[in-house]
């Protein structure tokens, strides 16, 4: 027998009848294995079936009563401006969005949600309190990616399956406190992939500290990590806190750790494997309760054959590896994000975007050597210079408007932009080290020009400058 389905109480304006009709609804979809939300105009929950409490667990359906559905999906899809909440609003149905429903308690799940307006209220047939309702089924019982619609998580968007793979490891990661190391190239959003895996873990009511190995020489970030006290050199005039206690019961997120000097791994792994550090310039012996996420876009491996990384190190932080494919890889991921990413720049500048056929399908040909980071930059420029409410082609900065003509036939391979020719004295053949052929790709697909390469690949110059010394790409 299923159980009877619970209905906020103390809500007068649908009256008994009303509730009875919803309760029978809710039995219909619970009968097909979904559950059933609806919500008032505005958008918070009035009722839902019992088959909310057989997906997320006993208690859910009367915690979730009465509360806001941004609340209970996230504000990306239904706080003000959300994905979702504007759609209804303008009388659209969404159908297939991945979202995480969260009714408290560790009472959440990634789910596949449809959302509608509810259009006609015909005296006897539906509750006037209901303006729209959503229909909920587990995530995993979609396997069509290319017909679903885009899954938003922890402030990702993606269609893909590697990126939905992504997502469901880091839901499988909820209950974990591993170590974990996010490898991908600069621009793929490892940061954000970090910032999920905290939001999704039993820390994550403590900070969420992030520190950039790479922006700070050797002696600075040594104290940006671990403190030091007064007197401990030059300049240090006070007792300071470094990052690992300030995210104490929290998430430290080590970005760039491939940058990270010798003689800090050396600290780092005893924090790994000790769980202890000291202040610069001091003896006692602090404890550190920090999970530890790092990120890279180098190849540890080959930084540890060439002795630049420590090979117990890289063990140690690699307990649960993630890596991030590039958007070149995922271009079913390149039209969300476009759009995803339009909104959230229009919000900055106060205006209502859309994009246009032509201008999409420039984007879709593109390669995006800087990845997301530089899809996103594309569309902060095509804002700045775009003078009607709809983004065109010929908005797009000039490298992506270079491959504009006519859509790719179906099946056929996606061209990429033909490279200037490089320096004569600069030799770009192929070596077989992915490092330089992606700074080599970034390098040609924006001509030669340096400052527009590192603005792609999320770097300074004068980062571009020393890899491309490094790697022979400077002639």
């Amino acid at each position: 027998m299923p159980r009877e389905p619970v209905t906020e109480a103390a809500e007068p304006a649908g009256g008994a009848a009303s509730d009875r009709l919803l309760d029978g609804l809710g039995v219909v979809f619970e009968s097909l294995g979904r559950a059933l939300i609806c919500l008032g105009p505005d958008f918070r929950v009035v009722h839902a079936s019992a088959g909310l409490d057989e997906l997320l667990g006993g208690g859910a359906v009367e915690a979730i009563l009465g509360r806001d559905a941004a609340e209970v999906f996230g504000d990306e899809l239904f706080g003000p401006g959300g994905t979702v909440r504007e759609a209804l609003l303008a009388g659209e149905r969404r159908e297939g969005w991945g979202a995480t429903v969260d009714a408290g308690a560790g009472r959440s799940r990634w789910v596949s949600m449809t959302a509608a307006p509810v259009t006609s209220h015909r005296e006897g047939v539906c509750d006037p309190r209901v303006a729209f309702v959503a229909v909920l089924r587990p995530a995993e019982e979609s396997q069509d990616h290319a017909s679903a619609g885009p899954t938003l998580f922890a402030g990702m968007v993606a269609r893909s399956a590697a990126m939905l793979h992504i997502f469901r490891f880091i839901e499988h990661l909820r209950e974990s406190d591993a170590t974990v190391l996010i490898t991908g190239e600069s621009g793929t959003g490892k940061e954000l992939v970090a910032r999920a895996i905290h939001l999704h873990s039993p820390r994550r009511g403590r900070p969420f500290v992030a520190v950039n190995c790479g922006a700070l020489p050797g002696e600075l970030l040594e104290s940006e990590l671990f403190g030091h006290v007064r007197g401990a050199f030059t300049g240090a005039v006070r007792d300071r806190v470094g990052r690992f206690e300030l995210a104490a019961g929290g998430t430290i997120f080590l970005d760039e750790v491939g940058d990270l000097p010798l003689h800090l791994q050396v600290k780092l792994l005893r924090v790994l494997q000790e769980k202890t550090f000291e202040r610069v310039g001091e003896s006692q012996t602090r404890s550190a309760d920090a999970r530890v996420v790092a990120a890279t876009n180098r190849q540890l491996r080959q930084a540890v054959a060439a002795g630049e990384f420590r090979d117990d190190l890289y063990y140690r932080l690699r307990v649960v590896p993630i890596e991030v494919p590039p958007l070149r890889q995922r271009r079913e991921d390149v039209e969300p994000l476009a759009h995803h990413l339009l909104a959230r720049v229009g919000r900055r500048h106060d205006r209502s975007l859309k994009l246009s056929p032509d201008a999409m399908r420039a984007m879709l040909r593109y390669p995006w050597p800087g990845n997301v980071r530089e899809l996103e930059n594309a569309l902060e420029y095509a804002v700045a210079v775009c003078r009607g409410q709809t983004v065109h082609a010929h908005d797009l900065p000039v490298e992506i408007r270079e491959l504009e003509p006519g859509p790719p036939l179906p099946g056929a391979a996606v061209p990429v932009p033909a490279p200037a020719a490089p320096p004569a004295s600069v030799a770009v053949a192929d070596t077989g080290d992915p490092e330089r052929r992606r700074i080599a790709a970034a390098l040609e697909a924006h001509r030669w020009r340096r400052a527009e390469t590192a603005r792609a690949l999320g770097i300074s110059r004068t980062t571009l400058w020393r890899k491309m010394r490094e790697l022979g790409l400077d002639g």
